[in-house]
């Protein structure tokens, strides 16, 4: 019978292992905790990295800003008042100011009102002609061109005296264009409809001893009236009162950053607290605390920080932070709660945990070492949404005169105080708000990157 050519005779060196083979398993993957992969995961989500960095930049700001940029947030610039970005800094040195008498050589040109001197931020000096049949004058001034006698804008003075012609404006110039009119009255003090319109230009002026005072130049004695020099330096401009808006920027930031962080960390650790014992306990305990978390969220919080601010003696124009940080702490912890109360029921039924229980673990050890560090992933998303939401809280109670009051900045506060000049400073109110969008946007991005990242049911689809 002839042999198969197939099939050949088996040698012993058939039965020996391959070199270099191992039976354990290839990895797939590098081996990575649950930590490394979470941080992996939110690397890859841009939003959520452009997010943390404009969070650490505005740290950055808040308690690094302040040793750059050492203006006092209280100090005011009366020369530079309600000044947006980039503006017109210089200012010509004059002579001391002294009241004007009157005196006036009247114009060549045949016109009935006229500027006396050149009007600077001292003074604004008018002249006119007696108007024949007056009983009277109105001085007005008005940022624009007035179309009609109802039109003529700021009554600066009434004078009755009809031979009484000058008037001398000093009240809160600012350099830029006016227009003065001159408006004849009538026996009962009523407008006749008879006025002349006279457009000044002013120009910023300041004095020697002013320039000393401020330290505007290191030496002030060699100036010259007619002389140019620039005031103080406002990155972001002044308020209406003359406040550095970059300096109140970063004392608004530490107030509003202080509560923002401040009330989630004692409400959150209290939620995760009594949501984790409420899990785990369970039966009519369980029960009966989450109704009580259900009557705390049908409390008002709006009606409990007055109550609040009545118990804690906060008057009207005093801050009310402390008595927002206790309304906040003590009506905001539900959410938590429920969150980590339901992540308990949920991981107090796996088999790690039974196992466990049966080798004997008391129950303190089972919510240390196991409930909590396995909600920590939830527990940090809700922190990064809860400090989003009392920053924004600070900032509606603060708007609305409840919260912080001036003079103490924050970003509330300053939307409350730019809105009265919103249309014709809206740097006031842009600023801030865009302060409170920013912050309140990137710590939202930030919460939805953890959530996807901390997410395991997301892990295991990919």
């Amino acid at each position: 019978m002839e042999k198969n050519p197939i099939i050949r005779q088996l040698r012993p060196s058939d039965f020996e292992p391959l070199a270099g083979q191992s039976s354990a398993p290839a990895l797939v993957r590098p081996s990575r905790s649950y930590w490394q992969d979470a941080w992996g995961r939110l690397k890859a989500n841009k939003r959520a990295i452009v997010s943390l960095g404009i969070i650490v930049g505005l740290l950055i700001f808040t308690f690094i800003g302040p040793l750059v940029w050492r203006v006092d947030p209280a100090l005011q610039d009366i020369d530079q008042i309600s000044i947006g970005p980039g503006a017109d800094r210089r200012a010509i040195i004059v002579e001391p100011f002294e009241v004007w008498d009157g005196t006036s050589e009247p114009p060549a040109s045949d016109v009935n009102l006229w500027l006396a001197s050149e009007p600077d931020t001292q003074s604004v000096t008018l002249k006119w002609r007696v108007m024949p049949g007056a009983d009277g004058y109105r001085v007005f001034r008005n940022k624009y061109q007035p179309e009609n006698a109802q039109t003529l804008g700021l009554p600066l003075l009434t004078i009755n005296n009809p031979e009484l012609n000058y008037y001398e404006d000093r009240l809160n110039l600012s350099p830029e264009t006016y227009y003065y009119s001159i408006a004849e009255l009538n026996e009962l003090g009523q407008l006749t409809g008879n006025y002349d319109t006279v457009t000044a230009d002013v120009r910023r002026v300041i004095t020697v001893d002013e320039v000393a005072a401020r330290n505007l130049v290191t030496e002030p004695e060699t100036l010259q009236p007619g002389d140019e020099v620039q005031l103080s330096w406002h990155p972001l401009g002044t308020d209406y009162l003359g406040r550095d808006m970059l300096a109140r920027l970063m004392a608004g930031a530490r107030v509003s950053l202080f509560i923002g962080l401040l009330a989630p960390l004692f409400f959150v650790a209290f939620g995760v607290i009594y949501g984790a014992t409420s899990g785990f306990v369970g039966g009519r305990l369980d029960s009966l605390m989450m109704r009580f978390a259900d009557f705390v969220v049908a409390l008002p919080f709006l009606l409990f920080m007055i109550l609040f601010q009545v118990v804690f003696g906060i008057g009207p124009g005093e801050s009310g932070i402390f008595p927002m940080l206790v309304a906040l702490i003590i009506l905001s912890w539900p959410a938590t709660a429920r969150l980590v109360r339901g992540q308990i029921l949920q991981i107090r039924e796996e088999a790690y945990v039974s196992a466990a229980r049966l080798l004997g673990a008391s129950q303190n050890y089972l919510i240390l070492r196991h409930m909590i560090p396995n909600t920590l992933g939830v527990i940090l998303v809700t922190l990064t949404f809860a400090v989003p939401a009392a920053i924004f809280t600070e900032a509606f109670l603060s708007f609305i005169g409840m919260g912080v009051a001036p003079p103490t900045a924050s970003w509330g506060s300053m939307c409350n105080e730019g809105l009265k000049t919103m249309l014709t400073h809206p740097h006031e109110l842009i600023f801030p708000a865009a302060m409170i969008s920013i912050t309140v946007l990137a710590f939202n991005l930030l919460g939805d990157g953890l959530r996807d990242a901390l997410d395991a049911k997301m892990r295991n689809t990919e």
